[in-house]
């Protein structure tokens, strides 16, 4: 199967089972148009000679038999039959988000988490939980040497003390037990200071600081509880952090909604504002939600996601590139094939921990509780729901296995999957469609890169 488009003045043709990308003339990606539709040569030459001269169009058809033998167009699927294999693989847990505090000091009106609350109450994680989550992970590791924690809230400042304590006794496990600590933070900054600053850069792999772009926008979505915004307070101190960094191993995040659908602006406010590590990502909300994105709202966003594609080239060849991390394809390494088999490992390789200690398959779960999977001190204790995450893959959503974005997306998130299905095992089409879009940019712009 091959999946072809134009973007930014280039034909693009993309072998999905390979994952080789091709830039082609006109006359070749018209050819394949052609042989996509299931005609044979003598009928596409008839169909084309008007456009093409005729030894030209065979020409085409030479190097298309040529790039078919090379395994680069046209490849068979090699997973689709390996698939209930895969689905019996063992599986181990390598990275937990540990919930340092169910609560906030921000109201972000589109926030899943209830301002940290997630459906519950406040509480805050103590050591001797943290200490167990980190035990339980270790344990049930098997022999996988990396393991990731993050410090996940609400706003896991407002618990600073656990979190540089929970640091201090992963370190200490390390070598007894051959595992390696990768802990991440995510902070809204309100309580960022230069002692928070110099830890994680001593400790933190990588630190993600939410801000939704151009200060109307930040302060409409991310106030304090009594209204003010919170733009002016945190700007300064993110651009002090991601500098300390050397603008690497961090980025910025926002969200965008039905409210700024010109996000590109945003996007590039926040490249101006010098963060050279970016990722701004569409709203999941339900339908009667006012800042939610809506079907209508796509042809918008597609163009949004165009133009940010664009300026981007332009920004590169001039030098002033930025990672806008929806736009970020490895065109040769890549995941591993059961990451792009089955997405992030939430319910299997990946558990959410809240602060007293109850396991959830991811932290959009957190809260539902009959995704409840167990706790820390007993351990996972319904393993059939485990096996129903185990089975969800880009084969068993029929959505999936037609969709050309099928091995970037990896299936998508099974949160959103159930929260608009009410199934882990579906889709959410409007994720989808933004998806595949932004597939589309980030091969358009590998296709610019390669001409430099």
């Amino acid at each position: 199967m091959i999946h072809q488009f134009k973007n930014n003045g280039y034909n693009i043709v993309l072998d999905e089972n390979s994952g080789s990308v091709h830039v082609v003339d006109d006359l070749v990606y018209d050819v394949l148009e052609e042989k996509t539709s299931g005609k044979e040569n003598e009928q596409i030459i008839k169909s084309l000679l008007d456009k093409y001269p005729v030894e030209e169009i065979k020409e085409a058809f030479d190097e298309i038999e040529e790039l078919k033998k090379e395994g680069a167009l046209y490849t068979e699927d090699i997973y689709k039959d390996a698939v209930d294999v895969f689905a019996e693989r063992p599986t181990v847990v390598k990275a937990l988000c540990l919930h340092i505090a169910h609560d906030c000091n921000l109201a972000c009106k589109y926030c899943f988490a209830e301002e940290g609350e997630y459906h519950g109450h406040r509480e805050l994680m103590s050591f001797e939980v943290g200490k167990k989550a980190l035990d339980f992970l270790i344990a049930n590791s098997g022999n996988r040497v990396n393991l990731e924690v993050d410090f996940f809230g609400g706003e896991p400042l407002m618990n600073w003390d656990v979190v540089k304590k929970l640091v201090e006794y992963g370190r200490s496990q390390e070598k007894a037990n051959n595992k390696k600590f990768r802990f991440t933070l995510t902070t809204n900054g309100v309580l960022l200071n230069d002692e928070v600053m110099e830890f994680c850069n001593r400790e933190m792999s990588n630190v993600v600081l939410s801000i939704d772009g151009r200060k109307e926008v930040h302060d409409r979505m991310r106030p304090f509880r009594k209204g003010a915004g919170s733009y002016d307070l945190i700007v300064p101190k993110f651009q002090k952090f991601a500098e300390s960094r050397d603008q690497m191993n961090y980025y910025v995040r926002g969200t965008f909604t039905h409210y700024n659908l010109d996000f590109a602006s945003d996007v590039l406010h926040l490249a101006d504002l010098g963060f050279k590590q970016i990722s701004v990502e569409p709203v999941v909300a339900l339908p009667e939600d006012d800042y939610a994105i809506r079907q209508e709202d796509l042809p918008v966003i597609m163009e949004q996601y165009d133009l940010l594609a664009k300026e981007m080239v332009e920004r590169n060849r001039r030098g002033e590139g930025f990672n806008f991390f929806h736009f970020m394809i490895d065109m040769t390494g890549g995941p591993c094939i059961y990451k792009r088999l089955s997405g992030c490992g939430s319910g299997t390789e990946y558990l959410a921990v809240t602060p007293w200690g109850d396991l959830y398959p991811c932290h959009q779960f957190v809260g539902k509780e009959e995704f409840c999977l167990g706790n820390v001190d007993e351990g996972i204790t319904k393993k059939d729901i485990v096996k129903e995450f185990v089975n969800v893959n880009v084969y068993s959503k029929k959505e999936c296995s037609e969709c050309f974005a099928r091995f970037y997306c990896s299936g998508g998130c099974a949160a959103n999957s159930y929260n608009f299905k009410h199934n882990i095992n579906s889709v959410y089409e409007i994720g989808c469609a933004m998806q595949r879009k932004r597939v589309e940019c980030a091969l358009m712009i590998k296709a610019a890169e390669s001409e430099n």
